[in-house]
């Protein structure tokens, strides 16, 4: 595309928000946008379930079963907390199926914060989840996907970080150019990553279920005999258990990219979800069929001593295995975060150029490799535990507000269609759980890093007032150039709304 043609385009996007109509005698340039509009591959039911249940089964089930056995200290409560992380997933995830038919738009919490609240909560949103909620999610990923693709090359002993960084940092780039070039080809990527996945989960499961049969069960005696439990120790092995299940509202932020959203969206949840929970439990099942308590913890990869243990010489199916789990989970994260920086930047809380659509592939290309870009800049200091705690606070604080939006609106936006309504006990419920795990570490473990959390979250309410606000004129004219010189190097122009 020419430089002519995209200042053509730049003075038509002007000429639209000073509120002058735009008349245009180019077909095939509205046809494009038109296209571009629906930069989509439908997802369709079973795309959807594979979606759910492709992001949510990665890293977390192979991370997180030794930090939520380390904060409860037996294996009863570790039990009892996953099985209590699928529920509350499934809670909240039915309370985001209700605001994703009622508002069918995509970027997840950020549509819905805007109708709700108006634009300051829903920047404030994109601001963390864009610059810290979402990018360390897929680094946290690829990273734990490093550490078991790089295992089977250093027996003995622990990969060199050097290697687990740089592996991490090459899955972010292929993740990132496979969903940059293709929306059906990252869809079809992830219903394969999720059926591979799928194989290792039924191999474990399988085992513990036979190793039942044959009467390994002294584990599970006296199973909550020496727990140690306190409203700190909970709300930390909440934590890990609920970053095993993020996921579980991947849908909302490719709305507008389903196939029938009103049924397929709730279905998808209905199934996806609870065939999770039931997977997990059963994991950390098979896990402790073979593991005591002090063993597990002691255990540098789970899912890996687990297979030494029971596999024997096909021991070496589970690293690969748990490779395909987590890089599966990376794509799917990438797939649906390039959404909500798309969204953002369409209603003018990020860069212009970042809701700009590949005009050949029709993909969200700069939005995806912003998210790609930043999620590299978190793999450098990289401490997996560290990341997952201080992601969850942060995430939680979001979807407590935004499950408290659909309370708010179900008295101040009464005129939109609700194709589902589901009780409001059930939104009443998750946002005080939600409160709950975000004050209880504050309260009894206080640490710096929450602070700092919460000033980095609320230093956007800066950045929106001089740029969005006020929108002063020298950041456009740094950033005018800059935007044309991108569309002209990604090949990406506006999506702009058509009336048919």
């Amino acid at each position: 595309m020419g430089e002519e043609s995209l200042r053509k385009r730049k003075g038509e996007d002007s000429r639209k928000e000073d509120g002058q109509p735009i008349q245009s005698h180019e077909p095939q340039t509205m046809n494009l946008q038109k296209q571009a509009k629906l930069f989509l591959f439908p997802v369709g039911l079973i795309s959807g379930i594979c979606m759910i249940v492709g992001t949510i089964i990665g890293s977390g089930i192979f991370v997180s079963p030794k930090s939520v056995l380390a904060n409860v200290g037996a294996v009863g409560p570790c039990l009892t907390i996953w099985a209590a992380c699928g529920i509350l997933a499934t809670l909240g995830a039915l309370c985001f199926a209700e605001l994703g038919t009622m508002i069918t738009k995509s970027g997840g919490e950020y549509p819905y914060l805007m109708e709700a609240f108006g634009p300051i909560p829903a920047f404030l949103f994109s601001w963390t989840s864009l610059l810290v909620t979402k990018p360390s999610s897929f680094a946290i990923i690829c990273l734990s996907f490093a550490e078991y693709a790089s295992a089977p090359f250093y027996p003995g002993c622990d990969p060199p970080q050097v290697v687990i960084k740089c592996l991490a940092a090459a899955a972010i780039v292929v993740i990132t150019i496979v969903n940059s070039l293709s929306v059906k080809l990252g869809s079809y990527l992830q219903n394969f990553l999720t059926a591979a996945k799928m194989i290792i989960v039924a191999i474990i499961i399988v085992s513990g279920i036979v190793l039942l049969a044959q009467g390994k069960t002294e584990n599970f005696k006296d199973s909550f005999k020496d727990s140690k439990i306190s409203v700190s120790s909970i709300g930390l092995a909440f934590y890990n258990g609920l970053w095993a299940y993020d996921g579980w509202n991947q849908l909302n932020y490719i709305t507008e990219e389903l196939k029938n959203p009103y049924r397929n969206l709730p279905l998808s949840i209905i199934i996806g979800i609870p065939l999770v929970t039931v997977c997990y439990v059963l994991i950390n099942i098979s896990y402790f069929t073979v593991m005591t308590s002090t063993e597990l913890l002691q255990s540098q990869a789970v899912a890996v001593t687990f297979g030494d243990r029971v596999l024997y010489p096909a021991s070496w199916i589970v690293p690969l295995f748990v490779a395909f789990s987590t890089i599966g989970s990376a794509n799917g994260t990438c797939f649906t975060a390039g959404r909500l920086v798309y969204v953002a930047g369409r209603e003018g809380h990020m860069l212009k150029v970042l809701s700009y659509i590949s005009v050949k592939r029709l993909t969200p290309a700069p939005a995806i490799i912003f998210y790609g870009a930043i999620a590299i800049i978190y793999i450098i200091p990289g401490d997996i535990d560290t990341l997952i705690n201080y992601f969850s606070f942060a995430v939680w604080i979001f979807y407590g507000l935004t499950i408290l939006a659909l309370i708010v609106m179900r008295f101040t936006r009464k005129e939109l269609r609700r194709p589902i309504r589901i009780p409001i006990i059930i939104p009443v419920i998750v946002t005080l759980v939600s409160i709950l795990l975000v004050l209880a570490p504050i309260i009894s473990a206080p640490e710096l890093a929450y602070l700092y959390c919460v000033l980095f979250i609320l230093s956007g309410l800066i950045v929106y007032v001089l740029f969005v606000h006020f929108k002063f004129s020298w950041p456009q004219k740094i950033s005018k150039p800059i935007t044309m010189h991108l569309q002209m190097l990604l090949e990406v122009v506006p999506a702009e709304e058509v009336t048919e």
